[in-house]
């Protein structure tokens, strides 16, 4: 039979969720609800004057090219990170849940990316796909492939994505190795003992009963595409070459620190919040239907 908690005072469960509900209104009701109403005002680069304006700040971000433009540089950014992520992260789990002798070392190596901040992951990356100095374009170059993610935008895209899918895939892998560890091996045994070779043993037993783990890191990687990739394309890119990639929060950030467009920037915010609400309550509500708990 399920057991259920009861509480003999009905003050307890709210007393207990307190501190959580304190720090989801602190840092998240409250920033949103001071984003929305910012978006229905103008105020000048000092903050000293504001004015109503509705939705003019709407009206005038969507009849930017620019700013339609960093819709589909997003959608390619974040299928490219969130893809390649997992992909990438599921396959090293894999290989290394077969390692026997000196397993602890290679899931430690593997993990070490995670403690290294998403600025400093830019910047590594920077250096070392440098146009002049780095070691990686200086042997694309005598590969016959002239890098320069400066003046290329292709060449753009795929330092960010690089840098970004390098600094979230310990996260995922520390996930994926621990779904695989809890998959019965005894599943896998007699799999095999049917004649199930280790690609059909894959994506009949194990592979579904990853996808709760597979689930919950699609949720998690859209989002860390869509907001924490900002310190590595601001310190790899800077939105560029032009604005090729400068996705939905860098944008957010141009606009209301560099451009002084606060109204502006907080109404970009508003559809950023839209977007990625949606795209989790989609997922949720189809793609979640697909998962085998």
């Amino acid at each position: 039979m399920e057991k259920r908690v009861q509480f003999k005072a009905s003050w307890l469960p709210w007393l207990l969720l307190a501190p959580q509900l304190l720090v989801i209104s602190v840092f998240f009701f409250w920033p949103a609800a001071q984003a929305l109403l910012q978006s229905l005002q103008r105020q000048d680069a000092f903050g000293l004057s504001t004015e109503w304006v509705g939705l003019e700040n709407f009206q005038q971000l969507f009849a930017d090219p620019g700013y339609l433009a960093s819709f589909k540089t997003t959608a390619i950014f974040s299928l490219l990170v969130a893809g390649n992520g997992l992909v990438l992260s599921l396959l090293l789990a894999v290989m290394a849940d077969r390692v026997v002798k000196r397993a602890g070392v290679y899931r430690t190596l593997l993990i070490w990316p995670y403690a290294v901040a998403p600025a400093i992951a830019g910047v590594l990356w920077l250096f070392m796909f440098a146009p002049s100095i780095g070691v990686v374009s200086y042997w694309l170059t005598q590969m016959g492939i002239p890098w320069n993610h400066l003046l290329n935008s292709d060449h753009a895209m795929t330092l960010v994505v690089m840098a970004a899918v390098w600094k979230q895939i310990s996260y995922n892998f520390l996930f994926f190795m621990a779904g695989l560890q809890a998959i019965p091996k005894s599943l896998i045994e007699a799999a095999a003992i049917d004649g199930a070779g280790p690609w059909r043993r894959f994506w009949t037993i194990i592979f579904p009963l990853l996808s709760p783990t597979t689930f919950f890191l699609l949720v998690i990687n859209i989002v860390y595409a869509f907001f924490d990739t900002f310190g590595i394309i601001d310190a790899a890119t800077h939105g560029g070459p032009g604005k090729d990639t400068s996705i939905l929060v860098y944008k957010v950030y141009y606009d209301g620190f560099k451009a002084m467009d606060l109204g502006g920037s907080a109404a970009q915010s508003v559809v950023l919040m839209f977007i990625v609400i949606t795209l989790t309550v989609v997922q949720f509500r189809y793609v979640e239907k697909k998962v085998q708990y």
